[in-house]
């Protein structure tokens, strides 16, 4: 569904009494035409020559006449004042980008370099692109082939898929095949751990027949990126009904995945009760007030009224093209805000002069410590509670339960800080439980960890613990694998895939 259907379906009118008026206003609008087309001398009754003298303005019944533009400014005012709307206001403290799984098809024919520099690496290039597009958003990446694995699970955090998805290659996968339906499987199974709707992208150069049915029937968004070269169709895709995207040069491709993808998002925001409806009035004001103001100018006829209003309308500058220009309309604030609906959060955080959203906007653009100082001169329990999340985000775990500790105090039913309080403080827990057994040689079960974070009690000991070497790696989670093993992120990805296979043939002997 296409940004226009949403927003036509969701128009409505916050006040839509006040459009009792507009009947009201056409009625008198009538009868103030009609009384002066009373006045109108037909052609027959008085000489031409004379009509033409004694007429004052245009003679045509027909004319614009200053009461059309009259009541066409306030038909415009009372649009605004009835309210309307096609979108809810945004909560600031919620995902703005619907949670998206990237399905990355790793097979030999992926490898083939008629998309330079080869159709995987383009594919890895626009799934980089699509992360930093959705910066702060959350997303997971797949790879499939005869089987089907998670690389990286949900994560808010683009980078740490960077040195996984560098790693992936053809030559890792534990069998070949091209079975999506394993992916949309998998990829659903990640979804539905989440609280928004999300969709999955797959990012392949061709689909087998089998599986074309699984992907028609999902129950998420599915979008396909095509990596073959312009104008070839490939095996499978002709027979999708979901969106199919060629790969360009541009970032073309990777925004119009962006709007497919976020559909259901924006569709269940619609249906969060919990947020008002955002009045959107003011977009008629600017012609009605322009209309107003013509209407003052002596001289100036309805007829040039709607000249220049087109030739404004037309001509005026882009506010993105000019800044000077848009300080003439807008604030700062309302910079802000445009720039941050954009997802332009750098230039959000450099516009607003709000505190409170200039923090946020720094910490939707991944500047925590800055964030956390500006963040500081407001006593209020959002700005603590972003303050607890950017702490999180940088690893200032102590500090975050301070952080959710102060809000609480200032709104214990803030939404969201009884869970992200008591999930601090676990953490905190945890550390110290860590620190303490390796001061006292206890087995922690966690490997090896060189650095440790807020360990603000002192409990423990400084020191650095050798992963235990047991017989399967599978005891290991996979940082500590990566950390106890000089290796590829390739070599790595390619023995945790044989190992998920060997697992799945196992149980799957054991369920016959």
């Amino acid at each position: 569904m296409s940004d226009l259907a949403i927003a036509l379906g969701a128009f409505h009118f916050i006040r839509p009494i006040w459009l009792l008026l507009l009947p009201l206003l056409g009625l008198l609008w009538w009868n103030i035409r009609r009384s002066s087309d009373s006045h109108y001398v037909p052609s027959d009754a008085i000489a031409d020559h004379l009509r033409a003298a004694l007429s004052v303005g245009s003679s045509s019944r027909r004319s614009i006449r200053p009461i059309d533009g009259v009541v066409l400014a306030l038909c415009l005012i009372i649009l605004g004042t009835a309210g309307p709307t096609w979108s809810r206001i945004i909560d600031p403290f919620a995902a703005q980008s619907a949670p998206v799984v990237v399905a990355l098809n790793v097979t030999p024919s992926m490898e083939q370099k008629d998309v330079p520099p080869s159709r995987l690496e383009r594919g890895k290039q626009k799934i980089r692109d699509l992360l930093k597009l959705r910066t702060g958003a959350r997303s997971a990446l797949l790879a499939y082939a005869g089987t089907a694995h998670i690389v990286v699970p949900m994560t808010e955090d683009a980078s740490v898929m960077t040195p996984y998805l560098e790693g992936l290659g053809a030559d890792i996968m534990p069998i070949t095949g091209n079975l999506a339906g394993d992916a949309l499987r998998l990829a659903e199974q990640l979804l539905g751990e989440e609280d928004a709707a999300g969709g999955i992208l797959f990012v392949t150069d061709g689909l087998d027949p089998a599986d074309i049915p699984v992907l028609n029937s999902a129950s998420a968004p599915v979008v396909v990126l095509s990596m073959l070269p312009e104008a070839t169709q490939g095996k499978g895709l002709d027979g999708l009904n979901k969106p199919v995207i060629h790969v360009e040069p541009e970032d073309r491709d990777i925004r119009q995945i962006d709007r497919q993808l976020n559909a259901a998002h924006r569709q269940a925001a619609l249906e969060n009760t919990d947020q008002p409806w955002e009045d959107r009035g003011h977009w008629v004001a600017w012609p009605a007030a322009l209309l107003i103001l013509i209407w003052f100018r002596r001289g100036w006829t309805m007829r040039w009224a709607v000249v220049v209003g087109l030739v404004l309308g037309v001509s005026v500058p882009q506010p993105a093209r000019a800044d000077d220009i848009a300080d003439w309309f807008f604030t700062r604030d309302q910079q802000g805000w445009r720039a941050f609906q954009q997802k332009d959060f750098a230039g959000a955080a450099d516009r607003f002069i709000d505190p409170l959203w200039r923090g946020y906007a720094l910490y939707r653009n991944g500047q925590y410590d800055k964030s956390i100082e500006v963040l500081a001169r407001i006593g209020s329990a959002q700005s603590a509670f972003i303050q607890g999340m950017a702490h999180i985000k940088s690893r200032g775990y102590r500090d975050a339960v301070r952080a959710f500790e102060k809000t609480m105090e200032l709104d214990p039913a803030y939404p969201g800080v009884v869970e992200n309080l008591a999930l601090a403080r676990e953490i905190v827990d945890f550390i110290e439980r860590v620190r303490e057994q390796s001061e006292t040689g206890e087995d922690s079960g966690i490997g090896a960890d060189d650095v440790v974070f807020d360990n603000e009690a002192m409990r423990g000991t400084e020191t650095q613990m050798e992963a235990a070497q047991d017989e399967g790696v599978g005891v290991l989670t996979t940082e500590q694998w990566m950390n106890t093993v000089d290796t590829r992120t390739g070599d790595f990805l390619r023995q945790r895939f044989a190992i998920e296979t060997a697992t799945r043939r196992s149980d799957g002997e054991k369920a016959q």
